[in-house]
């Protein structure tokens, strides 16, 4: 008894080396700003012993991420940050991925979708609507990558407004943004967190948000208006919606041990004053979802985004 009471406590696993944060898009997207939160909350607080790095691999629209994850089997020293990529990907362009392949950790947010054009251009939805139908030549909408979450939601914009878009697929949401700012495009359906600083600067405007109801966040982002302020599309008379989920996952074949590590570290991370200040700087939607609950929100999810780009004729023949 003796003995036992004074044997150390076995600890848990945790990395014996630097863990990599993957990123499957480019510099500036709300994924990176994601990451590099996440690494700052985890250094700060003392979360992990080991540094963590951010790893940004968006090319081929982010299959290099995907199948780095994929052929990662067994490592628990890389997570990827994932978002709606993971069910789009492989339908529009027929990459050898499933998600289940990997090993999910938590789902950490769900991110909203928001019309902006230009602070020059029309201010509301009724009167952007109304000259894109009586243009010239098709408004151009900028997003990031091609038949993926900003490309699915132009082509639905179109089918409930008949107007037409072209749209113009950039490398990052921070890419689009500044195409944006600079009249190289009429429109973008960013995330909030990609136009936050040049909705500040006063050079672009938000003209509705993709969400049954409005985003919940009250302080002033601007001088005279709050995430809150900015109406939703179906207020405005276009009734669409869309919200993408925020998750983490390990590659396939790690231990449940390593898994756990993880579950707990992304779970601490959400109770971090970083995370929460980022949550609403970015008018991200909280919420945190593991194990089975979070495979159901997946499975739905997955289901919901093919049936998505099944319609918009985006699914690779």
């Amino acid at each position: 008894m003796a003995l036992l009471l004074s044997a150390p406590a076995v600890a848990g696993w945790e990395p014996a080396k630097p863990v990599e944060i993957v990123v499957a898009a480019g510099a500036g997207g709300a994924s990176d700003q994601m990451a590099r939160m996440m690494q700052a909350a985890i250094q700060k607080n003392n979360l992990m012993k080991q540094p963590i790095v951010v790893s940004l691999k968006g090319g081929a629209s982010g299959a290099e991420a995907l199948m780095y994850m994929k052929s990662s089997e067994g490592d628990p020293n890389k997570v990827l940050i994932a978002y709606s990529l993971i069910y789009m990907l492989p339908l529009s362009a027929k990459i050898p991925f499933n998600w289940r392949e990997l090993t999910p950790v938590s789902v950490v947010a769900l991110d909203q979708f928001v019309l902006w054009d230009n602070s020059a251009g029309p201010k509301s939805v009724k009167e952007f609507v109304a000259a894109a139908k009586a243009a010239s030549a098709p408004f151009k909408m900028g997003g990031t990558g091609s038949k993926r979450e900003d490309h699915v939601l132009t082509v639905f914009l179109e089918q409930k407004t008949g107007a037409k878009f072209s749209y113009l697929p950039y490398k990052s949401g921070g890419e689009a943004a500044t195409q944006l700012v600079g009249n190289h495009t009429e429109a973008n359906v960013n995330n909030p967190s990609e136009n936050l600083e040049v909705w500040r600067a006063g050079q672009v405007r938000p003209l509705c948000v993709f969400d049954k109801e409005r985003i919940s966040y009250t302080s002033k982002v601007t001088d005279t208006q709050s995430w809150a302020d900015i109406p939703t599309c179906k207020e405005e008379g276009v009734d669409v919606q869309y919200l993408m989920l925020r998750a983490m996952f390990l590659p396939g074949k790690v231990t449940a041990e390593q898994q756990a590590f993880y579950v707990d570290l992304f779970h601490k991370v959400t109770q971090t004053t970083e995370y929460k200040e980022y949550m609403e700087k970015q008018a991200l939607k909280p919420i945190f979802l593991t194990g089975k609950d979070m495979v159901q929100f997946l499975e739905e999810d997955d289901a919901l985004n093919k049936s998505l780009m099944t319609e918009a004729g985006f699914v690779a023949k």
